[in-house]
């Protein structure tokens, strides 16, 4: 028996309502929602004289999608991956997406990287795909492709010295775009808002009115409604997670998730069931979720407690919460689930 979930669409707006909640505001919040990124996004402003500039910020979820997304025809990522190793010029925006996803795949240590278009494309996790294990030859075959440095950046041509190769941006994208729409929105002079493009959630500004820090809940993992099983306080920062409950599949009783470990090309298997990553600029967040999570709850751990400005919470698998030195100290932390443990190492 096949079964398919993608959790996390309602708990994207329940989010929001979390965030929104008891803020003592001194006006009254527009807000506004779309469909992009194969996801719900919803932003919020403080300001209702900030409509146009709302709208804005949709106008820019639409061209970067037309810039980034692997699989509608025509945008420049579709492009270079169907030049068959032919240079392909592209936009600006490409080029400094591209430039950071291959400087967080060299750091990753292999880990992470930009060019599993190939591996990721063997792997449907979509409510209306057939659900299909890919073969061990489809997979060892998608593994071969795999290396950052076959992409060649000259001025604004790109092509890939693999032809096999392909590029996909879903790891870093969403984190992209929220920092160009926070950057956007600080030039218009926005002071407060909340930015959320399916679970990436980026702060502009602390909230208005007493409370100066945004309640984020974090997802109870599995949980069909979207229950909160934490939440974080924090001003002018990006929360974003990466968990096994957000896209998979069941066949015969086994689950299938989207974070893929490009060592074996199967769904990661470690015992965790999410990582939280919290830090000044959404693109970091997005990045670091999945390196981390890849890497593992002990080696995960150490790694984000070597980097500065950056905070990581893990859920493990039985139940467990473990965090980084910050949480709870310079970022406010409250459990709501009694069902899971904090472990203090």
């Amino acid at each position: 028996m096949k079964k398919i979930h993608a959790l996390g669409l309602s708990f994207c707006l329940f989010l929001t309502l979390l965030s929104l909640g008891g803020c003592g505001k001194t006006t009254e919040p527009i807000s506004k929602t779309g469909f992009y990124f194969d996801t719900v996004i919803t932003i919020t402003l403080y300001d209702a004289s900030y409509e146009k500039e709302l709208d804005h910020c949709f106008s820019m979820a639409e061209k970067y999608e037309d810039l980034f997304s692997a699989q509608k025809e025509g945008t420049d990522i579709w492009k270079i991956n169907h030049s068959q190793g032919q240079a392909v010029e592209v936009s600006d925006e490409t080029i400094d997406i591209l430039n950071a996803g291959i400087a967080y795949s060299k750091s990753s240590n292999g880990k992470f990287d930009i060019t599993v278009g190939k591996l990721s494309s063997l792997w449907d996790f979509s409510e209306s795909s057939s659900k299909e294990i890919p073969s061990v030859e489809a997979i060892q075959e998608a593994l071969a492709t795999i290396n950052y440095q076959n992409i060649v950046i000259d001025g604004n041509m790109v092509s890939l010295t693999d032809p096999n190769a392909a590029i996909d941006l879903g790891g870093i994208a969403k984190g992209y775009i929220a920092d160009q729409m926070k950057a956007y929105l600080n030039d218009q002079g926005v002071q407060s808002g909340l930015i959320n493009l399916g679970g990436n959630v980026l702060c502009v500004g602390p909230k208005d009115g007493d409370e100066k820090s945004y309640k984020i809940a974090i997802q109870k993992p599995f949980s069909e409604d979207g229950t909160a099983l934490a939440t974080v306080k924090v001003a002018d920062d990006s929360v974003v997670t990466s968990g096994t409950y957000q896209r998979y599949f069941e066949v015969d009783g086994k689950r299938y998730h989207h974070i893929l470990d490009l060592s074996t090309g199967y769904p990661c298997d470690n015992d965790l069931d999410s990582v939280t990553i919290i830090s000044h600029d959404s693109l970091t967040c997005d990045a670091l979720s999945t390196t981390v999570f890849l890497m593992g709850l002990d080696d995960g751990l150490a790694y984000v407690e070597s980097l500065s400005d950056v905070e990581a919470i893990f859920v493990t698998s039985d139940g467990s919460i473990q965090y980084t030195s910050g949480i709870g100290k310079t970022i406010p932390f409250e459990l709501l689930d009694k069902d899971y443990n904090i472990v203090v190492k």
